[in-house]
């Protein structure tokens, strides 16, 4: 498996630090608002590389950070006349039902910076001793750019050609030593929240706080750090300096960036109008089609979003979900008798499709040939199959082609929508099951419901229901 470092910038083999596991660190969103559709990108791409690791064998530990203290968030409180972290906790609960609903798994963590202050203090202090940062005379400290030698190994950046560029940008009332160090911790203002420290009551800089929750969850060293190619510098540049400085090893072996999203080859902006929630377009399509037209180019290029290639990601998943709608129509009637050569060919005919999926998920996690691959599969099923297939054949069809959708994170198994008038045939019987004392039947019901997304609730009129 080879996969781009932007580190070296070229392909290498994939080589975990621990045989057989893999340790992986993904920027999170900062939670003020519904995630937008530039947030959605990173959040699909890398799942989908956690996913086909796992199809590959591996045990991975996938940590996605909330960032749950920023100015965008205080200021989203103040706007609300609320505090920063019930902005914060709503945010949080939205994206989480964005994501299921894009089909991303779970993080193994999802870490909040808020409820790791102390680590980002303890890291601080580190550098302070090494050196490596200091505390200026308002408070703040500051992290010694110039004393990281490797600065500007990930973005290819020199420091001097840095200086030129902030050399008349330095203000007034900036106790900085220089003005290419960044900020590790910052004194409070009025109405913000704030934490206790060695240097003043305040919060940590945006960077130190991806550092720590890394080394808490994965450790000094981790295999993949991901995320938009915006993050490159300064926020992952940064997060090398303070994380090599304080922990004496190499921080990440592998950096993974993907391209930007444009809307209408225009770049996604409020002010242009052309900016979308993943909210917004759940209301127009399914979120499965978000997904595949994600998916529809290779996740290092610029992907350009519009109504016309969206409208190309449905019909094309559509050809997905129907092919394995027939093979399910086919399975419920398919003769019993196995299958006859002619069909074990076919079967073993398959295969190529499996390896030429593989092949295209191995060069770099290119999802668009993996995307071929799966087409020219859809193409070879329907081809092959008739109502004579055997059941044996038409299983090993379906469940090739949904091992293959699982990896990409497409859904070919919908759940068939529980009716109204099916809601009020379980509550009767759930009532005449209570009336018969048969308690453990009433809750079955209730369970078989709640999974559904059905919530049932008792009261003096009878038994009312709503949709979650």
């Amino acid at each position: 498996m080879k996969l781009f470092n932007t580190l070296s910038r070229q392909k290498e083999d994939f080589v975990p630090l621990e045989e057989g596991k893999v340790r992986m660190y993904v920027c999170g969103p900062t939670v003020y608002n519904y995630i937008h559709i530039g947030n959605a990108r990173p959040m699909i791409v890398f799942d989908t590389v956690r996913r086909y690791m796992e199809y590959k064998g591996y045990e991975v530990n996938y940590v996605s950070n909330f960032t749950d203290v920023d100015d965008k968030i205080i200021n989203k409180a103040i706007e609300e006349g609320t505090t920063a972290e019930e902005v914060s906790r709503r945010f949080i609960e939205e994206c989480k039902k964005d994501m299921q609903a894009l089909n991303v798994k779970p993080a193994t963590t999802h870490p909040l910076a808020t409820q790791e202050i102390q680590g980002m203090i303890d890291m601080i202090s580190s550098l302070i001793e090494k050196g490596y940062a200091y505390r200026a005379q308002d408070g703040t400290v500051y992290f010694r750019t110039r004393k990281f030698k490797d600065y500007g190994k990930l973005s290819h950046k020199n420091l001097d050609d840095l200086q030129a560029g902030h050399r008349d940008i330095k203000v007034t009332g900036d106790f900085k030593e220089d003005a290419l160090d960044f900020v590790l911790w910052k004194p409070k203002k009025e109405g913000e929240p704030y934490w206790e420290s060695p240097w003043c009551k305040g919060r940590p800089g945006w960077h130190i706080e991806c550092s720590v929750m890394s080394k808490k969850y994965l450790g000094d060293e981790i295999d993949i750090h991901a995320g938009g190619e915006d993050l490159i510098f300064p926020h992952h540049e940064n997060e090398i300096a303070q994380s090599e400085a304080a922990n004496g090893v190499e921080f990440s072996k592998y950096w993974m960036h993907n391209g930007f999203l444009n809307i209408d080859n225009k770049k996604m902006s409020k002010s242009s109008g052309n900016f979308f929630t993943v909210r917004e377009i759940g209301e127009k399509y399914d979120l499965q089609v978000l997904r595949f037209f994600m998916l529809s180019a290779h996740y290092r290029s610029p992907l350009n979003f519009s109504e016309e290639l969206m409208e190309a990601a449905k019909n094309g998943l559509e050809r997905i979900v129907t092919a394995a709608e027939h093979l399910r129509h086919l399975l419920k009637n398919a003769p019993e008798d196995g299958p006859a050569k002619e069909e074990t060919d076919l079967l073993h005919g398959a295969k190529q499709y499996t390896e030429k999926f593989e092949a295209a998920m191995d060069d770099d996690f290119n999802t668009a040939d993996a995307v071929s691959a799966v087409f020219e599969l859809v193409k070879y099923i329907n081809t092959s199959v008739s109502e004579n297939t055997a059941k044996e054949t038409l299983n090993g069809f379906y469940g090739q082609l949904k091992q293959l959708c699982d990896v990409l994170g497409i859904i070919i198994e919908k759940e068939e929508e529980i009716l109204d008038e099916e809601i009020e045939g379980l509550i009767q019987e759930r009532q005449a099951a209570r009336k018969e004392k048969n308690f453990k039947r009433a809750d079955e019901i209730r369970d078989l419901l709640l999974e559904k997304g059905i919530i049932l609730k008792d009261t003096r009129e009878g038994v009312q229901w709503k949709k979650a």
